[in-house]
């Protein structure tokens, strides 16, 4: 989720709010079904990869209304925002957390079952309230419980809606990593299970289960539900692998390094935007520091073991400004996908930051040195300024290359 917090591979739902339409009044709040192929819902993004480590969006929830920032993860299900119950471990002020009303959702109810399989439901009754515990791969942490609450919308089309949506209103908070704990509210829950946004809000008739989003390299972007701002042409698409825990996975791909293979094949891959990096395998890893290091013989680069920004680091004769100082030093990375000639391109801005020091820093990291074993993960980095689109129903992901400082029109 953050510079090296990693998504969690968890469960649970959503909700939302305004789109790039201005403020939004209670008195335009109605409840009306939509041809879930006719609009969507679209969200600006705040946030980059360096020096914050995350993307949100401002979500509003309840009535009267309440803004909340919740950070984007594709890599998990749970959707939960702080919560005043009272609050263990919280980072807001008082005055903007979550305040549930004995609105809480109870075991027997068709959501609370979604989250869980029949062997790790917490429920012993159907009336006792439906508690969540979710573990972060960072070991951070969320306890509380689920809980219902309206959610304004504004689609494309320019219907307003107020839907009833299940969310998380996490009463005990644990920040894992050396990190400060991060501001946002929470965690906005973008995964594939049955209780997300996406498909609560598709099985209201509201948006398709599709969803989208475009990070700016030059920071924030912007977010979408629904299947009418997916391009018509230009997307590269493959198949949604089924794996545990209903990660947005494809595969297996190749290593293309400077346009040529490199013999590392066989690789399962999963798009999470709650990483803020991309992670390899620790044998990946390092045959991709091989790569790069090799191709940097020769260049007017050193490492910079001092700056601890990131774990591998170089500097030049004087401080960098951005990526473009040091592209031409660094070959382009490319991910192909099997025999369908599809492949998933990470140039250099797609894999370097600049620190605060001036230096260039890489923002692959080894996986198996933060508990990732074997799973590959493609982090913000190396999505920025493509169009990410997880298409529930055709159950496929795709990409292609966008301007995401603009939001599409329709």
């Amino acid at each position: 989720m953050h510079a090296f917090n990693l998504s969690p591979l968890s469960l649970l739902f959503l909700i939302f709010s305004l789109s790039f339409c201005g403020t939004f009044c209670l008195a335009d709040w109605k409840s009306s079904a939509v041809n879930p192929f006719d609009s969507s819902i679209l969200l600006p993004v705040k946030g980059n990869v360096y020096p914050l480590g995350h993307f949100t969006v401002s979500v509003t929830i309840g009535n009267p209304p309440k803004v909340f920032e919740l950070d984007i993860d594709t890599g998990s299900d749970l959707t939960w925002v702080q919560c005043d119950a009272p609050c263990t471990g919280c980072t807001l002020p008082h005055d903007r957390l979550y305040k549930p009303h004995n609105n809480v959702v109870r075991c027997g109810e068709p959501l609370c079952s979604a989250l869980f399989s029949a062997s790790k439901s917490p429920c012993k009754n159907p009336n006792d309230q439906c508690d969540y515990e979710v573990e972060y791969a960072d070991h951070g942490s969320s306890i509380g419980v689920l809980v219902k609450d309206p959610v304004p919308l504004r689609l494309t089309n320019g219907t307003i809606l107020a839907p009833n949506l299940g969310f998380g209103c996490g009463y005990d908070q644990h920040n894992g990593g050396s990190q400060l704990p991060p501001l946002t509210a929470g965690v906005l829950g973008l995964g594939n299970s049955k209780a997300t946004m996406a498909t609560q809000l598709s099985a209201l008739s509201h948006v398709r289960n599709v969803l989208g989003h475009c990070f700016s390299g030059q920071g924030g972007g912007f977010l979408f539900f629904g299947g009418d701002l997916v391009p018509s042409s230009g997307m590269s698409w493959m198949p949604i692998l089924r794996t545990p825990g209903g990660k947005y996975s494809a595969g297996p791909a190749e290593v293309y390094f400077g346009g040529n293979p490199v013999g590392i094949r066989g690789l399962i891959l999963t798009f999470d935007s709650g990483s803020s990096y991309t992670y390899f395998n620790s044998q990946v890893y390092g045959a991709v520091l091989n790569l790069l290091r090799n191709g940097l013989k020769g260049q007017p680069l050193r490492d910079a073991p001092e700056d601890k920004t990131l774990p591998i680091c170089w500097k030049g004769s004087k401080a960098f400004k951005s990526v473009a100082d040091v592209r031409n030093f660094f070959k382009p990375l490319a991910l192909s996908f099997g025999n369908s000639k599809v492949q998933f391109q990470i140039p250099p801005e797609a894999y370097l930051i600049i620190s605060n020091l001036g230096n260039v820093c890489l923002g692959i990291l080894n996986g198996s040195q933060v508990g990732l074993g074997n799973v590959n993960l493609i982090g913000d980095i190396s999505m920025l300024d493509k169009m990410m689109v997880y298409d529930n129903e055709r159950q496929q992901i795709g990409w292609a290359p966008a301007n995401c400082s603009k939001p599409p029109r329709k």
